[in-house]
């Protein structure tokens, strides 16, 4: 009997979440994911101790201001760690903007594009990268743009219906709606415990997976922030899971039955009413959850890339 990790490849692509390069190499997935709470915890693994050298060395040679060489370390680093997992994977490496740009449409645009630029300076194509960032209106609207310049984007940090329809109309290449955050924040508000089936996030996933499909959109459905093999079971089937290692392993040790739980639907319709600005905001005020799980991310992934760029000021 194959493993469910097997059973799972056939019809969803795996993606590693992960800056660990050999957990990336007992895996094997399709592509990678970081972001800055991953990289700072890679940055502390010895063997990652050379690139941060590497990345501290070229930001002295691009700047003698010390707060500009901070910036350029923490970007050339992100793109090292990167390069150096697609090695070992043959899709894509998903990198993070700044969460702290996570409300200037403008500045995330432009980090992005340096980051593609560090990338390609480093040989690779930009077609093996996905920028990621925050699914706030401002990320959403500065993926648009960036998708027309031919730059794939990773939205994060979706937790509501609406945020995903955003990035459907906005021709975002990828979302990646969190279900086990979805799950811890049901938890602790209601008391209650729930089953696989139940489980909120799972319910929040495939409600969006079945829309995007329903309505023809492309944006590829990217499930994402597991709490166990339970979840992951429960959306079988979807475009991707980024799955961390230690959940990789249970999936890899369990030779159970996998049941393909998402299918697309052959009946396309049209959608209705696109997303505005104005309903945007007003349904994410209306989804409790979604406005608290959306900005404690950003908080937390910032704590983390000030705790970075404190790591990287002690070696200037």
């Amino acid at each position: 009997m194959s493993t469910k990790l097997s059973q799972l490849k056939e019809f969803t692509t795996i993606v590693a979440d992960t800056g660990d390069i050999t957990a990336i190499k007992d895996y094997l997935p399709e592509d990678a994911t970081t972001n800055p709470s991953l990289m700072l915890k890679a940055a502390q693994i010895p063997e990652y101790a050379p690139f941060i050298d590497q990345a501290i060395a070229w930001a002295k040679e691009q700047s003698g201001d010390k707060a500009q060489q901070i910036i350029d370390a923490n970007d050339k680093l992100a793109v090292i760690v990167g390069s150096e997992i697609l090695k070992y994977v043959p899709g894509r490496i998903s990198t993070e903007v700044d969460a702290r740009l996570s409300y200037d449409k403008e500045a995330t645009i432009e980090k992005a594009r340096r980051l593609i630029k560090l990338y390609e300076d480093a040989g690779i194509p930009k077609d093996r990268v996905l920028i990621k960032a925050a699914s706030t209106w401002e990320g959403i609207k500065a993926a648009e743009e960036l998708e027309k310049e031919g730059i794939n984007c990773n939205l994060t940090l979706l937790f509501s219906f609406a945020q995903a329809q955003a990035c459907a109309e906005a021709g975002v290449f990828l979302i990646s709606p969190f279900v086990g955050r979805i799950l811890d924040w049901y938890k602790k508000s209601t008391g209650e415990e729930y089953t696989a089936e139940t489980d909120p996030g799972v319910v929040s996933v495939t409600e969006i997976y079945n829309y995007l499909k329903q309505h023809g959109y492309k944006t590829i459905v990217m499930g994402a922030s597991f709490r166990n093999i339970g979840e992951i079971e429960q959306l079988a089937g979807c475009d991707r899971l980024t799955i961390s290692p230690n959940l990789l392993e249970e999936l890899k040790k369990d030779e159970g039955k996998l049941e393909r739980k998402l299918i697309p639907t052959s009946d396309v319709s049209p959608a209705g009413e696109p997303v505005t600005e104005q309903s945007f905001r007003w349904a994410l005020n209306e989804d409790a959850m979604a406005t608290e799980k959306l900005a404690e991310g950003i908080r937390n992934f910032a704590v983390d890339q000030r705790k970075l760029e404190s790591l990287i000021e002690a070696k200037l």
